[in-house]
C-alpha cells in the first residue's frame, strides 16, 4: 500500500514540478509557448537519460529510492526560490533553468524504474508495470487539477515549490518507516540525517516564502511594493513611490498615475468622439476602472459592460483605497456592470449590440492574449458592433514594436471595417503607444475636439495622434489568425532589441 501511494505521489509531483517552472519562465521571461515547450521537450529527454541510468543501480533499491525522492525534494521544492534568485541577481537565469529541468527529469527518470523493480517482488511483471503507470498517470492528472484551482491560488508559484517538496520527503519517510526492517542500521542512520536536513530546508523555504517574495520583488521593482498577490490566473503588484502608484500583472506595466491620463483620454474619448451614437459602450478589459472613469464622463452613456477575466483585478478597483482615488470609484457606478469572463467567449455568446466598443487588454506576448488581436477576434467584434458603432483597441508600441503594432492594424483591415485609423500618444512611462480605431462607416474622420474636460487631449493632440514618423510608419506585414498569431512573433522579435 506504501508504494502504491508513492507512486500516484510521484506522479503528482513530476507534472507540477513541469507546471512551476514553466509557470516561472512564463512570468519572468515571456513566451508562455517556447517556455513550457522547452521545459517539457527537456524534462521528459532528462526522464530517458533517467530510465537509462537506472540499469546501474543493481543492489539496495530501497536506499537508492529513498535518496532519489530526498534529491527531488531538495531541487524541485527549492527550484523556484533558485529561480526567483538567479533572475533578480544574474543574466544566467535560461541555464541555471535548463540545468534544474535537466537535474529534476534525471531523478524523476530512475525513480520510476526503482519503483517497479521493488514491486515486481511483490506483483508479476504484466500487473506490475499495470499497477505503476496507471498510478504514475492518475498522480500526474490530479497534479495538472490541483495546480490551477488549488496551489497557484492559495499558494503561488514560490510557495507551492517547497510544499510540493514535501511531498517528495513525506514519500522517503514513509518508505524508511516501512521498510525499517530491511535497512541497515548504518543507511538508516544516513538516510534519517538526509531527510532532515532536506525537511529543514523545505520548512524554511515554505515559512520564509512571504519575506524571500518581498526581499525580491523589492530589488525587481523601483518603487516600493504596497500589495502583492497570486490570483488564479496572474500575479498583481501594486507599487508606490510619492504619487505614483503603479500595478504590474505578471511584472509588465499596465499604467502609472503620473502619466496613465494620455492613455486613458486617448483610449476613450477619440473613439466616443467619432461615434454617432454611444447609449451602450462594451469595454474588454480595464478591470482597473480607469477608462471606465473617462467614460462616465458622458451622460448619454446609459450603460457600460466591463469584461475582464480576472475578478481579482475589479475587486481590487473596487476596494483598494488608492485605486478608488484613482478610478474614482467608478466600477460601483449603477451605470457599469462587470462581468468576469474571456473576452473572446463572452462575445461569442453577447445578446444586443454595441455602440462602442473598447479592447483594453494586454499585450499580444502569449499564444492565448494573440488570439484577442487575431481576425477571428476582430470578426466578432464586428458582430456586436452596432450600424454606426466604433471600436478601437489598443496596439502595443508603434516604436517598439512596430510589426506587431501594424499587424493589428492590417488584421482589422482584412475584417470587414470600412474604415481603420491607427493612432499613437506618448505615454512617459510607457513609451509611443499605439490604437487602432475602425468603424462599419466609410469615410471615417477622427473628432476635432474633445466634448468634455480632460488633462492631456485637446484638438492639436488629436491631430499629431494620427501623424506617424518614417521610423514608426506602416509596413507590409502579415494578417493574425488564431491558426497563424503571426502578431505574437511580430512582437516578441520587436520587443527582444529593448530588454
Amino acid at each position: 500500500m506504501v508504494l502504491f501511494l508513492s507512486v500516484f505521489i510521484v506522479g503528482l509531483c513530476t507534472i507540477v514540478y513541469e507546471l512551476l517552472i514553466g509557470t516561472v519562465s512564463s512570468y519572468l521571461v515571456g513566451d508562455s509557448v517556447k517556455q513550457f515547450s522547452i521545459t517539457i521537450g527537456l524534462s521528459m529527454s532528462a526522464m530517458g537519460i533517467g530510465t537509462w541510468l537506472s540499469r546501474h543501480i543493481r543492489h539496495n533499491l530501497l536506499q537508492w529510492f529513498i535518496i532519489v525522492e530526498l534529491a527531488l525534494g531538495v531541487i524541485g521544492g527549492l527550484s523556484v526560490p533558485l529561480l526567483y534568485g538567479v533572475y533578480a541577481i544574474s543574466d544566467l537565469y535560461s541555464p541555471v533553468m535548463v540545468l534544474t529541468v535537466i537535474a529534476i527529469g534525471v531523478l524523476i527518470g530512475i525513480e520510476i524504474p526503482l519503483l517497479t523493480r521493488i514491486m515486481s517482488k511483490t506483483f508479476e511483471l504484466r500487473a506490475n508495470i499495470s499497477n505503476v503507470l496507471s498510478l504514475d498517470y492518475l498522480g500526474a492528472l490530479v497534479g495538472t487539477l490541483l495546480f490551477p484551482f488549488a496551489l497557484l491560488p492559495m499558494l503561488g508559484v514560490f510557495r507551492s515549490a517547497p510544499v510540493v517538496g514535501l511531498l517528495n520527503l513525506v514519500v522517503a519517510l514513509m518508505t524508511m518507516w516501512f521498510f525499517r526492517h530491511v535497512i541497515n542500521r548504518p543507511a538508516a542512520l544516513f538516510l534519517r540525517r538526509c531527510s532532515a536536513v532536506v525537511g529543514l530546508l523545505l520548512v524554511v523555504a515554505t515559512l520564509g516564502s512571504t519575506s524571500a517574495i518581498n526581499i525580491w520583488e523589492s530589488s525587481l521593482y523601483e518603487d516600493r511594493v504596497i500589495l502583492s498577490k497570486q490570483s488564479a490566473y496572474q500575479k498583481l503588484v501594486l507599487t508606490r513611490w510619492r504619487d505614483d502608484l503603479r500595478l504590474y500583472l505578471n511584472g509588465h506595466l499596465q499604467f502609472s498615475s503620473m502619466d496613465e491620463h494620455r492613455y486613458h483620454e486617448s483610449l476613450v474619448h477619440i473613439p466616443v468622439g467619432v461615434a454617432a451614437a454611444r447609449e451602450r459602450v462594451l469595454l474588454l478589459g480595464g478591470g482597473d476602472g480607469l477608462a471606465v472613469r473617462e467614460l462616465l464622463k458622458y451622460q448619454d452613456i446609459r450603460e457600460i459592460v466591463v469584461v475582464d477575466l480576472d475578478p481579482a483585478v475589479t475587486q481590487l478597483a473596487r476596494d483598494n483605497p488608492l485605486l478608488l482615488g484613482l478610478n474614482g470609484a467608478s466600477l460601483n457606478e449603477s451605470r457599469v456592470t462587470v462581468v468576469n469572463d474571456d473576452a473572446f467567449e463572452y462575445l461569442k455568446r453577447a445578446g444586443g449590440l454595441f455602440d462602442v466598443i473598447i479592447a483594453d487588454l494586454p499585450d499580444p506576448n502569449s499564444i492565448s492574449l494573440a488570439r484577442l488581436y487575431s481576425r477571428e477576434f476582430f470578426s466578432l467584434i464586428y458582430s456586436r458592433l452596432s450600424r454606426v458603432g466604433v471600436f478601437v483597441t489598443q496596439a502595443t508600441s508603434p516604436y517598439f514594436a512596430r510589426d506587431a503594432f501594424w499587424c493589428i492594424a492590417r488584421t482589422i483591415v482584412d475584417t470587414d471595417f470600412a474604415a481603420v485609423l491607427p493612432y499613437h500618444v506618448y505615454v512617459p512611462s510607457m513609451g509611443d503607444w499605439g490604437f487602432v480605431l475602425a468603424t462599419r462607416q466609410p469615410g471615417t474622420t477622427p473628432p476635432s475636439e474633445v466634448e468634455t474636460p480632460t488633462k492631456f487631449l485637446n484638438s492639436e493632440a488629436i491631430t499629431s495622434a494620427f501623424s506617424f514618423s518614417s521610423d514608426m510608419a506602416a509596413r507590409e506585414v502579415e494578417p493574425s489568425t488564431i491558426n497563424g498569431p503571426t502578431v505574437l512573433g511580430y512582437y516578441l522579435d520587436g520587443w527582444k532589441r529593448w530588454n
